[in-house]
């Protein structure tokens, strides 16, 4: 029979009772994260409608690529607080045989999707623009395109990182919060180009900017869906997350004269990963002993270790 241990940080627990009960596998800042995200999702639904009716009492398409982009982000921060929520609340369900961590990466990758198709809705509506040319209101479609960026900023701030997070990029974070993050970034670089659009066409008569500004637009949040979808999709997919965890862990196992028959690495949620171990041995030791060979190592939250004895069929699970 097969006893699965976790290795929780910063201390382990002592008992293997203790490995087989704990599947929590949520962000250490998953409370502050869900809140923040509720948080924004009202401001950008408000703002949504604002943008919207501007646009079209206004005629501008930058104006209106704002409120398209705003009406995603909208869903798109929607699914992200319901995975936070289903995640906190199913976190302890043992029908989830890893935890509930993956339900974030699941979020991003719906988001991914939802920003591509923004991406070619605005896409769409630049090309017909340009090849039928309307009047653009500027006096009036400034300001709200100027307000709009103001929203933007302020949401982008409230779903910054946190604690290490926020110093630096870490591939091992939160990605349900870099997803809605990155979502709101697109949109205030969205709201850049818009601005930049109008004052030209009023300035400089260029009424082509418009349009412009919205191909533009539609360019870099097709870029970022992209970046969304691998990240998520090699989540889900269960690529190894950390070539340099898997060469440590290798390394460590394979001490004393044992082999590594073979390893899995991957992630159950952010700043968590898993482990399973087959090692041969001369001189096999309890697998207890191989697990400890792991202690300390920063974000193996689950190790899964089979000992075989060289030339033999004997097997010891942990």
């Amino acid at each position: 029979m097969t006893a699965t241990a976790a290795m929780k940080r910063p201390d382990p627990p002592e008992t293997l009772d203790a490995f087989r009960e704990n599947r929590t596998y949520l962000g250490a800042d998953h409370a502050r994260n869900e809140r923040r995200t509720w948080i924004v999702t009202g401001i950008c639904a408000a703002t949504f409608g604002v943008l919207v009716a501007g646009g079209a009492a206004t005629h501008s398409l930058a104006v209106m690529a704002s409120g398209l982009h705003m009406a995603a982000h909208v869903a798109a921060l929607l699914v992200a607080s319901a995975a936070y929520a289903l995640a906190r609340r199913h976190a302890d369900n043992p029908a989830f045989s890893f935890g509930t961590g993956k339900l974030g990466y699941l979020a991003g990758f719906a988001n991914a999707v939802v920003l591509g198709v923004t991406a070619v809705l605005i896409a769409v509506e630049s090309v017909t623009r340009l090849l039928n040319p309307e009047t653009v209101d500027y006096g009036a479609a400034l300001p709200i395109a100027g307000g709009g960026l103001v929203v933007n900023l302020i949401c982008v701030w409230l779903l910054r990182p946190s604690g290490d997070h926020a110093r630096r990029h870490d591939p091992h974070g939160d990605l349900n919060l870099s997803a809605a993050h990155l979502h709101l970034s697109a949109d205030a670089i969205v709201g850049v180009f818009a601005l930049a659009a109008l004052l030209a066409g009023r300035q400089l008569g260029w009424s082509f900017a418009d349009p412009l500004a919205g191909l533009l637009a539609a360019g870099l949040v097709g870029q970022f869906a992209w970046t969304l979808l691998h990240r998520a999709g090699a989540a889900l997919l269960d690529i190894n997350p950390s070539a340099e965890l898997t060469a440590e862990v290798r390394r460590r196992l394979a001490g004393e004269g044992d082999r590594v028959l073979d390893l899995h690495l991957w992630r159950l949620g952010p700043g968590h990963h898993a482990v399973i171990a087959v090692i041969a041995a001369a001189d096999p030791r309890p697998a207890a002993a191989y697990r400890a060979r792991l202690a300390g190592l920063a974000g193996l939250s689950h190790v899964t270790v089979e000992v075989r004895a060289e030339g033999e069929g004997a097997h010891s699970h942990s």
